[in-house]
């Protein structure tokens, strides 16, 4: 018998509040480079784990520190003087019986093919050094995966919470970033960067993105030429966000920090489309949660999910399966308004038998809530009973973590 508590929360859901603040830090974000590389890493390593052995072994590759460089931005293009150092820390297994894993080789093939995919302008040989830190695991940790079985045991004692629906605001900051990240914006607004960051503000029904976007200089010819594009960029991004969302009224600003008359000072210009070529430094954990957001009027889980290995580290494993958890809850059980998941491990205890799943629902009221208590209890019982294919969707990628 699982451990489930299923409660009433007796609170006004998030959607009715007065105040509602959101931020997401995108594509070329530091941060969000040192959470998607370091988990590529986790899902490339445990890929040559299966097929070497049939199983996923030891690893955790969830600390990185990448350290941004020194450019001079110019008008039609700058130099870079120093390039970015990405760090890769932590833990994973580099022998087989015997047979080395090429860990190291991974964990940079890994990072060179991730800038190739997603920085238009960053060439991973010359603009990226790297210095690889990744160490064998602990005897203690590695035992874990020794001792085998259907799922394996917690390697630490841990919290995660997850929740559902999405808040209209949540699904207006997440919607907006990956629009001024796709493909289809870059091609019409070349010049600017993968490095985005979109905050959200709501007050009652009334919503405020404030967008900060790395411009790239090869693109601008003068100060009255990056004005000129902001303002059709910033007309582009408005009608994007009013045309798909409801709010009574939307504001929308750009790169706030801009002074005219400065010229190169006092524009938010980069090289290669990240601020990490010459302002800011990124590490794991420190950008957006597991469901690719981060809601400050949400609990959080200190957690970063990014890296960690998927079959034991309940760090990783809770914290997005809190989040599906929420999701089948609130689509499947009648009568769900809100709805907040709690998972907590116990080191050494099977990760399928947490130490409590808690359960908090704001229930419309509609439906007995003794009906709802029974079907959500059934709901986290299932999803925990086959949390071994959960472990392999994100081993293999299949789960997004930032």
């Amino acid at each position: 018998m699982r451990n489930i508590v299923v409660t009433d929360l007796r609170q006004i859901p998030l959607e009715n509040q007065r105040i509602e603040v959101i931020e997401r830090k995108g594509l070329g974000h530091p941060d969000t480079i040192c959470d998607s590389i370091m988990n590529d890493i986790s899902i490339n390593l445990s890929k040559e784990y299966l097929k070497r052995t049939g199983s996923i072994l030891h690893h955790n590759i969830d600390k990185a520190l990448l350290a941004a460089g020194h450019v001079e931005t110019r008008f039609k293009g700058g130099i870079v003087k120093k390039p970015m150092k990405l760090i890769f820390g932590d833990r994973a297994t580099y022998e087989i019986d015997g047979d080395e894993v090429p860990v190291e080789e991974i964990a940079v093939q890994t990072a060179k093919q991730w800038f190739k995919k997603n920085m238009r302008f960053v060439n991973p040989d010359e603009h990226v050094v790297y210095q690889v830190e990744i160490q064998p695991g602990s005897s203690a940790l590695t035992d874990i995966f020794r001792r085998g079985g259907r799922v394996l045991e917690a390697n630490d004692t841990s919290a995660a919470v997850g929740w559902a629906p999405l808040t209209k605001t949540e699904i207006a900051v997440l919607k907006t970033e990956n629009y001024l990240n796709s493909k289809e914006f870059k091609k019409s607004f070349p010049e600017s960067g993968e490095d985005i960051k979109v905050m959200g503000l709501r007050k009652d029904d009334n919503l405020e993105l404030i967008i900060s976007m790395a411009f790239v200089d090869r693109f601008i010819e003068s100060e009255k030429h990056y004005f000129k594009l902001k303002e059709e960029i910033l007309e582009n991004a408005k009608q994007h966000v009013e045309k798909n969302n409801s709010f009574s009224k939307t504001q929308v600003q750009l790169n706030t920090l801009d002074t005219p008359g400065r010229g190169i000072d006092g524009i938010y210009l980069t090289v290669l489309g990240t601020s990490a070529d010459g302002a800011d430094s990124g590490q794991v954990g420190r950008g957006n949660r597991a469901n690719g957001l981060i809601s400050l009027n949400r609990p959080q889980c200190s957690e970063a999910a990014a890296g960690k290995n998927p079959v034991s580290h309940v760090g990783k494993i809770y914290n997005l399966l809190t989040f599906q958890i929420a999701n089948k809850i609130h689509q499947q059980v009648q009568d769900v308004k809100e709805v907040y998941v709690w998972l907590l491990s116990k080191i050494g205890q099977p990760i399928d038998q947490p130490t409590v799943a808690a359960v908090q629902i704001i229930p419309d009221g509609h439906v007995s809530f003794d009906k709802v208590k029974k079907e959500a209890a059934e709901v986290v019982d299932s999803e925990l009973e086959n949390i071994e294919k959960f472990c392999m969707e994100l081993a293999i990628g299949k789960i997004p973590v930032c």
